[in-house]
């Protein structure tokens, strides 16, 4: 039995950045500041590590405002 074996890599957002998280294996866990960085070096990662890769995409959280001009 492999209890090392990972079944899925995860890229999310999460607050302003993308984040790959590995089930079973926190310490492979990263963040970026691109969804498109996020999703090639998750493929990758997940490639590597013989899993499953999974995009969350993030539902939209509203508007972006400026707090200075109030745009």
């Amino acid at each position: 039995m492999d209890e090392a074996k990972t079944d899925t890599v995860v890229t999310r957002s999460n607050r302003g950045q993308w984040e790959n998280q590995v089930e079973g294996r926190p310490e492979l866990s990263q963040s970026f500041s691109s969804r498109e960085e996020a999703i090639d070096a998750g493929r990758a990662t997940a490639d590597e590590l013989g899993a499953r890769h999974v995009v969350e995409d993030a539902p939209p959280t509203g508007t972006i405002t400026d707090p200075q001009t109030g745009e």
